[in-house]
């Protein structure tokens, strides 16, 4: 059976289990809201895929990124459709950024709205990393979900770039035009849809999911700033970050480790410029925190591998040098430490299909 079209089993026997990583039920509910947009039998959909409806209606309820990952290939097998959700009006409508959204409308201009976005963005999903990257034609958002041992259907992530772009348009009331859009992964059999509700052409096979907008586009006054507003929704999510324990230093070094890892193991001096601090003060937060940058470093490689190790789109060798290894042989021994198993015995175990031999 395709992997899109079957639920994955999770196994025991894992020697370390990575944080949960969850997002947020008023989310959930905007995306099942899309899902009933788009023909599907929502109640019955939630009922096979283990949930209890009433669980999401509780206030600041999250649910685990793995379930949300079995909802995502639910859906799409009885759709029976792999653009699931691929259209402007649908993220437009069904999204629920809630607070974040309102803070992001309070902002100056654009590219103000989306610091507030990767600021905020663990309040919505801390299983979801969103950056900006700049570069002299404007900027990139670059987007990716981590954190689960299940794969992340593409659908998902394809899903939340179009309702950024869409949250994009609706806070400048301006048609924007793409000047480049990027995915991991590979193209599909016709791409017409994707163009149509991006606007613009798609590189496919590349290192990162993301778009980029001009520089004129980022610098976009909002007609709805408001300073005061914006300071008060910033009060309240920062105190939702803080019951989601996403303030530490450690949430940051984390981020900044998982940035830099495609370019090699990161050094604790160059993540410390990263973050605009002195190695020696981060070096004090860590250990007021009473962890050390080591041990961040080996739990978001951990992290890390349990997600593109299910991703079968990834080279055993691919996910090493994804991870910042010199070497497979060192990767290999990283594994077997935290999964009690090797590389490709532990994908093979993901997908409940017999280990390959090694």
């Amino acid at each position: 059976m395709p992997h899109a079209q079957r639920r994955p089993q999770r196994r025991p026997g894992c020697a370390q289990q990575p944080e949960l990583r969850t997002s947020s039920a008023a989310w959930l509910e905007g995306v099942l809201s899309m899902f009933e947009a788009e023909g599907l039998d929502v109640p019955s959909l939630l009922r096979d895929a283990g949930f209890d409806p009433d669980s999401l209606h509780r206030q600041n309820a999250r649910v685990p990124v793995d379930e949300i990952s079995v909802l995502w290939q639910l859906a799409v097998a009885r759709a029976g459709k792999s653009t699931l959700g691929l259209h402007r009006d649908l993220a437009a409508t069904h999204s629920k950024l809630g607070t974040v959204g309102h803070a992001m409308a309070c902002s100056a201009d654009l590219g103000a709205a989306l610091t507030r976005l990767t600021r905020y963005m663990a309040v919505i999903s801390d299983a979801t990393a969103f950056s900006l990257q700049r570069e002299a034609r404007g900027c990139w958002m670059v987007m990716e979900h981590t954190g689960g041992s299940l794969p992340i259907p593409r659908q998902r992530v394809e899903y939340a770039l179009l309702t950024v772009f869409m949250q994009c348009q609706w806070l400048t009331r301006r048609e924007l035009q793409p000047l480049a859009l990027e995915f991991v992964y590979p193209p599909p059999a016709n791409d017409r849809l994707h163009r149509e509700a991006f606007g613009c052409a798609i590189r496919y096979n590349a290192p990162a999911n993301r778009l980029l907008l001009s520089a004129a586009d980022m610098a976009m006054p909002l007609p709805t700033h408001h300073p005061a507003l914006g300071k008060m929704q910033e009060h309240l999510l920062d105190d939702q970050l803080n019951l989601l324990g996403q303030t530490t230093t450690s949430t940051l070094v984390c981020a900044e480790i998982a940035r830099r890892l495609p370019q090699g193991e990161p050094r604790r001096q160059d993540v410390a410029a990263g973050l605009g601090l002195a190695e020696r003060t981060l070096q004090r937060r860590l250990q007021e925190e009473s962890v050390s940058f080591q041990s961040l470093l080996d739990r978001t490689r951990r992290e890390l591998a349990q997600q593109y190790l299910a991703e079968d789109r990834h080279t055993l060798t691919d996910v090493a040098d994804m991870l910042g290894f010199v070497d497979s042989s060192n990767f290999f021994r990283a594994c077997k430490r935290w999964f009690g198993l090797p590389p490709a015995q532990y994908r093979a175990r993901i997908w409940d299909t017999p280990a390959l031999a090694h």
